[in-house]
């Protein structure tokens, strides 16, 4: 007991007292089973009564196993042990591998009892001495069965195991009937012991997948070591012995090979012939095509929507487009009806001053100044709005005949003077570009220092025309083709040939014309030199030089195509080719069809050879 404590000492805590902790354990071991039995039971024992309960219930069973006798047994050769049924020997084929070791040995006491040559001899029976007695192979199948090596070897090849596989007719008439008992006894070879069954028709999908995928992926223990042809005990020396090892191991592998063939033949033949099988399929099949159909309806419902979408907004847009092509026309109506009111507007007060200085006699008495007060009438009508012709005849009709006429003068003098400013600015802007012109010709030095002439220009024309918009790097092509055909010996570079090609763009319109009419008088007046005579006609021209006549205008576009289709149309090699080709080109004879075509042929070439020196130079 703790001593009183005395007065003035005082209480001290060296450590808090722990919580306590809740640990959650799984009870195991041989005491947990003894616990599990009695409280089965409803008894309380200690665990080495249930121990020796459990040594009682095993001798009984030794007590109770019925030993078959084997009739042929004293017929055994002692030499040929490794073909006999060693179960069978010992009295336990009924039970065969289930026997457990406390079975064999209680069967190999009692044959030994039984079968003793000692007891035998006692008994007044002839032994045979040595190991020729049939009591040889009781011990042999003693030692190969109380070995658990030797005895997995035995089991492997049990002559009693039944190694069929079901045909597909077999399994499809009764597939649970037949294949049932095949797994379940190929199943003692399997490595993991938890193996679920078959099943039933009732099984779902999870089951019978988890079922195929163990036999798929089967784990076998059963081999062949025990048909070895050498023992390798018997070796002599290591190195004989580690040959004897590899020539079993290579007559084990074809058999291991052909059992692993066996199962995966017997899987996929049960997977075959499942009827759960084809009815997880046909469900599977139903669930796609329910889900495709599904899928094929909300693709549809939503192909509606997106057309009636569609359907409303063209809708919206149509009346859109209507209001505002409406609105439209009201507002070019309003224009119109507005315009024509200005236009008579503009008629009648016209008019009234047409005859306000009719009536007056144009405000002069002289009869030459009348005349051209009637032109300047003329031109106030022509150039005078709307509010300046209101205000000119309110001034008119307002004063008397000298106020009138001044007035009348005024506003023609306003009149001229704003033409006369229009017709500067107007020649203000034409030397202006006239001046850029020259700027842009005169600018730079080389060949912008000497300037284009009219046969420059002309040949400018012809190359702007012959490589149109498109052209792979145009503008080199056509200064190439100018540098090539030029009588000036300028050399042209591209960034000229488009300053002058701007320049041209924009000159005034007679200007155009008057550089394209020199252009073709030229090109006219040299096709025109030398005339074709028979003498210098190519050969196919000869025949028809004479007495044809040549159609000297240009080609239209028309004529162009209808020469271009003919060619097309007649090939060379048919007969009286450019006959037919004048023919089919209205107003123009054979001869002019030939000369048409050499020209074509010439521009062609000189086009492609301005092409490909471009093209040369740029890889350069």
């Amino acid at each position: 007991m703790l001593k009183e404590a005395s007065d003035g000492q005082l209480t001290a805590l060296y450590n808090p007292v722990a919580a306590s902790v809740q640990v959650q354990v799984e009870p195991v071991g041989r005491w947990f089973e003894a616990f599990l039995k009695r409280r089965s039971r409803n008894v309380s024992a200690s665990f080495q009564e249930l121990e020796e309960e459990e040594e009682l219930s095993e001798e009984e069973e030794d007590e109770e196993l019925q030993l078959e006798e084997y009739p042929m047994l004293k017929t055994l050769d002692p030499k040929d042990w490794k073909n006999q049924d060693h179960y069978a020997v010992l009295g336990l084929a009924h039970v065969r591998y289930k026997a457990t070791q406390k079975q064999i040995k209680a069967a190999h006491k009692a044959m030994v009892l039984k079968h003793h040559p000692d007891k035998r001899k006692a008994a007044g029976e002839q032994i045979v001495e040595g190991d020729n007695d049939y009591f040889t192979c009781i011990t042999k199948a003693m030692e190969m069965l109380s070995d658990p090596v030797k005895r997995r070897a035995f089991d492997s090849v049990d002559p009693t195991f039944d190694n069929m596989v079901p045909s597909k007719a077999e399994g499809k008439e009764n597939f649970f009937v037949v294949f049932a008992p095949v797994f379940e006894r190929n199943s003692r070879w399997s490595v993991k012991k938890h193996i679920s069954s078959l099943g039933s028709m009732d099984a779902s999908f999870e089951e019978v997948d988890n079922f195929y995928s163990f036999w798929y992926n089967f784990d076998s223990w059963r081999e062949f070591s025990y048909l070895d042809e050498e023992e390798k005990e018997k070796a002599e020396c290591r190195d004989e012995r580690r040959w004897i090892e590899k020539q079993n191991r290579a007559s084990r592998a074809p058999r291991k090979k052909e059992e692993m063939n066996r199962i995966r033949t017997l899987v996929d033949t049960a997977y075959n012939c499942d009827p759960r099988i084809k009815k997880f399929k046909e469900e599977e099949k139903a669930r796609k095509e329910s889900e495709k159909k599904a899928k094929a309806e909300a693709k549809k419902r939503e192909q509606e929507e997106k057309e009636r979408a569609r359907q409303a907004e063209e809708e919206a847009a149509r009346m859109r487009r209507e209001k505002e092509e409406e609105a439209a026309r009201q507002v070019a109506q309003q224009a119109k009806k507005e315009k024509e009111a200005q236009k008579k507007a503009i008629k009648k007060e016209r008019q009234k001053l047409r005859t306000t200085c009719k009536t007056h006699s144009y405000f002069t008495d002289n009869e030459a100044d009348g005349v051209r007060m009637m032109e300047e009438v003329e031109k106030l009508c022509d150039r005078l709005e709307l509010t300046s012709l209101q205000t000119l005849n309110e001034a008119l009709a307002s004063g008397n005949k000298e106020q009138s006429k001044a007035a009348l003068e005024n506003q023609v003098q306003e009149v001229n003077d704003q033409m006369q400013k229009e017709k500067e600015a107007e020649m203000q802007a034409q030397q202006t570009a006239r001046g850029a012109e020259h700027t842009s010709a005169g600018g730079g030095g080389g060949a912008n220092n000497r300037g284009w002439n009219e046969e420059d220009l002309q040949l400018l024309i012809k190359a702007v025309n012959l490589f149109p918009a498109g052209t792979n790097a145009r503008w080199e092509v056509i200064a190439n083709y100018m540098n090539q055909h030029s009588s000036s010996g300028v050399k042209r570079t591209a960034k000229d040939v488009i300053n002058k090609a701007k320049t041209l763009q924009k000159l005034d319109p007679h200007q155009k014309d008057e550089i394209n009419r020199k252009a073709f008088e030229k090109f006219k007046k040299e096709h025109s030199v030398v005339p074709q005579t028979v003498d210098n006609a190519v050969p196919s021209e000869r025949f028809d030089a004479v007495g044809a006549e040549s159609n000297s205008s240009p080609w239209t576009t028309e004529e162009q195509k209808l020469l271009e289709q003919a060619l097309k149309t007649y090939p060379v090699n048919t007969a009286e080719r450019w006959e037919k080709i004048s023919d089919a080109v209205p107003g123009r004879s054979k001869k002019d069809c030939m000369k048409r075509y050499k020209e074509l042929v010439e521009m062609i070439k000189a086009k492609k050879a301005a092409q490909e020196q471009v093209t040369a130079k740029n890889k350069k």
